[in-house]
């Protein structure tokens, strides 16, 4: 049975293609099929693994107008058990270019059902707007991964997303919910960020996840040597975090 999580917060720099990379690389880790989609026209999650975003043919901008098939635009094994659907600069056209396409919340999940029982996970990296392209994303997925900061305006923007999933579940695809909150760059020397984490906590009803990733030099290194943080230093804080929270996304499977 395959699950589908999109990483969305219309913030940026929360860490949602740092999760969109490490999850699903620890994922892989431990033996499960993963397949990474990278909805974000910055293609950091592409470089992120190492893929030269742009000397692609074919990417999700291509698949999503209609331009090649879904096994055309997929690379396999970019590190093992782990393929991708890569994106680059062009895929901020898409949204100007789907203007008056019918179903056009629905075409990544079409094209994805033709592979998506080869997968355990499917991870989707959203870009951080709630645009067309975030909505394709939740249309194909069954939950939604929030990354916050622990930083003073966390909770900023997190109801808007709320909204945006609801009104998703409501009106296309009702199965979707909130897989949980995932604190990012904790620092537990700082009151701030355990302030943060109390405050988020008494105003939401939502999961929150027991892992939370640190603030870590590594973890901040790894993307520009095009490798996940399990593979540029396994022994790091960063890399021992997002095993755990591989280890607590597969214990609700189970």
């Amino acid at each position: 049975m395959s699950k589908t999580i999109a990483i969305a917060n219309q913030k940026g720099g929360v860490g949602k293609t740092t999760t969109a990379i490490n999850l699903s690389a620890a994922l892989a880790a431990k033996g499960k099929k993963v397949l990474v989609i990278d909805m974000d026209p910055q293609g950091n999650t592409t470089s992120g693994f190492g893929i030269e975003k742009n000397e692609l043919e074919n990417t999700v901008y291509e698949l999503i107008l209609g331009e090649c098939s879904v096994r055309e635009c997929l690379i396999e094994n970019v590190i093992e058990n782990l393929s991708m659907i890569p994106s680059n600069i062009n895929l901020a056209a898409a949204e100007i270019e789907l203007i008056g396409t019918d179903q056009k919340e629905y075409i990544l999940k079409n094209e994805v059902d033709w592979i998506k029982n080869q997968y355990d996970y499917i991870i989707i990296d959203c870009p951080p707007s709630l645009s067309m392209l975030t909505v394709n994303a939740m249309t194909t997925a069954d939950a939604v991964l929030v990354p916050i900061q622990c930083e003073y305006y966390a909770l900023e923007g997190l109801s808007q997303l709320i909204h945006t999933v609801n009104l998703v579940r409501e009106r296309l695809n009702p199965t979707l919910n909130i897989e949980g909150i995932l604190f990012t760059m904790y620092d537990g020397r700082t009151n701030l960020s355990m302030q943060v984490v109390e405050n988020v906590k008494s105003h939401l009803e939502h999961r929150i996840y027991r892992t939370m990733i640190p603030r870590n030099i590594r973890l901040a290194e790894a993307p520009s040597y095009g490798m996940p943080i399990n593979v540029y230093d396994p022994k790091s804080t960063g890399a021992e975090s997002y095993m755990a929270l591989a280890d607590e996304i597969m214990g609700e499977e189970e």
